[in-house]
């Protein structure tokens, strides 16, 4: 899809606004604390942040920039909303490229309209597009990146793993590899979390964790799953109208595999997923952020669970070429589980 230059200055100019606007709300959380007027839940939430910002930089070495040490209230449920789409027949998400961070697999929007008009544009071209809500986006550094509302309503687990995936991000981040950085900064929050818990002693909170990682493991092999079924039908030589109904009985059966989940994990939060209108964009997002986690893993087992020995060697793999990258990250035939008996 080619964009107009009117069309993308007005990106731009979303862009910027949307930035400054984060900028403009933020508060010094040790301040905001302080206050006797802030609301007490509210104090409550921010020390956590802080408490699991230093946790991040003392134990997980992560940056000790300014990110995660001031709160902006922007008055909504997401702070930004992501376009991803692919072809109708094929599994490669379209890529937009920017300054700095080179080309990603999403287009990012702070308002959820544009983002909609975007997705709408999209199909009508022929693509397959989602609008996916993001809770917290990293500027790399470049910014202080705030605590958002739109992060506190998580648990106390999740809120740790958003900080220390997008402080990940801080740390390293491959311009024009979006699986990459999106793969490390996925096992940067899983390994953190576990020794974030364990150093707590928060043992009801670390079962309740692994559970929920055991199942939504379960949940992303369903989707790359099918995604393998859907490249696989893609390269073959089918009518179109072969091709779209193969196409929905594969999103069907997925359907059918979900509730099945659903019943180990005892509600229906995997059919209430499946619920919204699938297509390859949905299938492209969980491969964007999941494909690499389990060969960053192995590193972390390969280093015996020495952060600075995995850090290392991450970045030594950012610099090498694509090929050894795929290489070494795509086998995932022997991952090793992050468990309790992993070495930290």
């Amino acid at each position: 899809m080619s964009l107009s230059g009117c069309a993308t200055l007005g990106w731009y100019g979303q862009a910027a606004r949307g930035q400054l606007e984060i900028m403009s709300k933020r508060q010094d959380i040790a301040g905001l604390i302080e206050r006797p007027d802030t609301d007490p839940v509210l104090a409550e939430r921010l020390e956590l942040a802080l408490e699991i910002r230093a946790f991040a930089v003392a134990e997980l070495g992560l940056p000790d920039s300014r990110s995660y040490t001031r709160f902006a209230d922007l008055g909504r449920e997401a702070a930004v909303w992501n376009v991803i789409a692919t072809p109708r027949f094929d599994m490669t998400p379209r890529t937009w490229c920017y300054p700095l961070v080179g080309c990603l697999a999403y287009r990012g929007f702070f308002r959820q309209d544009r983002a909609e008009a975007l997705a709408q544009r999209l199909s009508e071209q022929g693509y397959d597009a989602g609008v996916f809500p993001v809770t917290a986006y990293s500027t790399l550094g470049w910014f202080a990146d705030p605590v958002l509302n739109t992060m506190l309503s998580r648990s106390d687990a999740r809120l740790a793993a958003l900080i220390f995936h997008e402080l990940a991000h801080e740390k390293l981040f491959l311009p024009g590899d979006t699986e990459f950085s999106e793969g490390y900064a996925m096992a940067v929050e899983r390994i953190g979390v576990e020794r974030w818990l364990e150093s707590r002693g928060e043992v009801e909170a670390l079962k309740r964790w692994r559970r929920d990682e055991a199942l939504h493991a379960q949940f992303t092999e369903r989707l790359l799953a099918t995604r393998a079924e859907l490249i696989e039908l893609f390269a073959q030589d089918r009518s179109e109208a072969d091709m779209l109904a193969a196409k929905a009985q594969a999103f069907q059966d997925l359907r059918a595999e979900l509730a099945h989940l659903d019943q180990l994990a005892g509600d229906r939060r995997f059919s209430r997923w499946a619920e919204r209108d699938l297509n390859n964009a949905h299938l492209a997002l969980v491969a964007t952020y999941e494909a690499s986690v389990a060969g960053f893993l192995r590193l972390y087992a390969h280093c015996e669970g020495d952060l600075d020995c995995f850090h290392a060697r991450a970045t030594d793999l950012a610099e090498a070429d694509e090929a050894t990258r795929r290489r070494v990250l795509g086998d995932t035939a022997k991952t090793p589980p992050l468990s309790a008996g992993q070495p930290h």
